[in-house]
C-alpha cells in the first residue's frame, strides 16, 4: 500500500513513517522544513527515514498547490495522512497568519488533492484544543466543540468542518483524529517535556503555568502512531448497520472523528516530579498565571478508538518520560 504523508520531518510524522516503513508500506513524505524550531532535528529525522528503501520524500510548502499536486500525482498514493501543520498554541498568539496559511490554505490543498486522486482514505490530524472552553470531561467526540480559544484551535476546527464538506460532496472517506498532549523521543523543542528537561539539566528555571493547577492527558508517541496505523484500515462508510454506541460517524458523509489519548489526566506538577526523579535533580520553578488561550485541563475518552480498533494508548507517563530523557541525553550528550 502506498501512503502519502505530510509532515514526515515532524515529530509525529517521523514516528508514523518509521512504523509504517518497518511494516512494509511504501511511504512518500512531504515537508516544508520550516524554521519554527531547529531544522537540524528535522533533517536528522529524515536522514533516519531515508535509510529505508521504501521511503522517498520532497521538500515543499503545503501552500504551494502546484508542487504538492505534481509530487502526489507522480506517487499516486492509496492513502493520505495529513499531519503537517503550523503547531503550537502559544505561538499562535504571536504569529496567527502562519496558521491561516499552513493550516487552512495548506489543508484545503490537501483536500483538493484527495478529491482529484480519488483517495481510498484521507486521515487528518486535529487536536484536543478544539474542545476549547468545554469543561465536561473526559472529552468525547460526539459533544459540541464550538468554543475554540486560539487561532491554532480555530484553524484545526476549520479543517474538521472543511473535511466534512469534502467527504459529503465528493464521497472521500475521511477520519479526523484529535491528539492529546503527545510526547516522547524526538519531540519538538517547544513542547513542555523537552523544555523542562533541557532547563533542569542546565540549571535554568522552568515556568509553571496556572500555579501548577494544570492537567493534561499525556499520550506517548508510539501509542499514538500505532493507533493511527490501525485507523488506516477503519475506513468510514456510512450505514445504519455500521453504527456503534457513541460513534461520531456522520449521518451524511463517510466521515468520523476519533480521540487518541491516554484516557488519564495527569497533574502538571506530578509530571514535573517524574522528570525530576528521572534526571535526579530538582527543578527551579517559576509559578505563573495561566496564559491567554490556554485551558486548565484536557482528558480524552478513548472508548471509540478502542471499539473501532481494539486498542487504546496505555503507556504510563513515568515510563514515557524515562524514554524521552534517555533519548535526550544520548542525542545531546548531556
Amino acid at each position: 500500500m502506498k501512503i502519502f504523508i505530510t509532515g514526515t520531518a515532524g515529530f509525529i510524522g517521523f514516528h508514523l513513517s518509521k512504523l509504517l516503513l518497518e511494516e512494509g508500506f511504501i511511504v512518500h513524505g512531504y515537508d516544508a522544513m520550516t524554521d519554527y524550531y531547529d531544522v537540524s532535528l528535522k533533517n536528522r529525522r529524515h536522514e533516519i527515514l531515508e535509510k529505508y528503501s521504501n521511503f522517498t520524500c520532497d521538500v515543499g510548502a503545503l501552500e504551494n498547490q502546484t508542487l504538492l499536486e505534481r509530487i502526489a500525482e507522480d506517487f499516486c498514493p492509496d492513502i493520505i495522512v495529513h499531519l503537517a501543520a503550523q503547531a503550537g498554541v502559544r505561538y499562535s498568539l504571536e504569529n496567527p497568519r502562519a496558521y491561516i496559511d499552513s493550516n487552512i490554505i495548506g489543508s484545503f490543498n490537501v483536500m483538493e488533492l484527495a478529491r482529484k486522486l480519488n483517495i481510498k482514505h484521507l486521515l487528518i490530524a486535529s487536536t484536543s484544543s478544539v474542545y476549547g472552553a468545554n469543561t465536561d470531561m473526559p472529552f468525547i467526540e460526539t459533544e459540541k466543540a464550538d468554543t475554540q480559544l486560539t487561532i491554532y484551535s480555530a484553524s484545526k476546527k476549520s479543517n474538521e468542518s472543511m473535511a466534512h464538506s469534502y467527504a459529503h460532496l465528493y464521497n472521500i472517506p475521511t477520519t479526523i483524529f484529535r491528539f492529546f498532549t503527545v510526547y516522547g523521543p524526538w519531540g519538538r523543542p517547544d513542547l513542555a517535556l523537552y523544555k523542562f528537561v533541557d532547563a533542569i539539566l542546565d540549571g535554568r528555571t522552568i515556568d509553571i503555568y496556572n500555579h501548577g493547577n494544570m492537567y493534561r492527558d499525556f499520550t506517548y508517541v508510539d501509542d499514538l502512531v500505532y493507533a493511527i496505523k490501525l485507523l488506516i484500515d477503519v475506513v468510514p462508510k456510512y450505514s445504519e448497520n455500521d453504527l456503534i454506541s457513541h460513534d461520531s460517524l456522520s449521518p451524511v458523509a463517510p466521515y468520523r472523528i476519533v480521540n487518541i489519548g491516554n484516557s488519564d489526566k495527569i497533574k502538571l506538577l506530578d509530571f514535573v516530579d517524574a522528570i525530576e526523579e528521572c534526571i535526579g535533580k530538582k527543578a527551579q520553578k517559576n509559578y505563573m498565571d495561566i496564559q491567554a488561550g490556554d485551558v486548565p485541563a484536557t482528558w480524552a475518552n478513548a472508548d471509540l478508538l478502542e471499539k473501532l480498533t481494539g486498542y487504546r494508548p496505555n503507556t504510563n507517563f513515568r515510563e514515557g518520560i524515562s524514554k524521552f530523557v534517555e533519548w535526550y541525553r544520548d542525542y545531546y550528550q548531556k
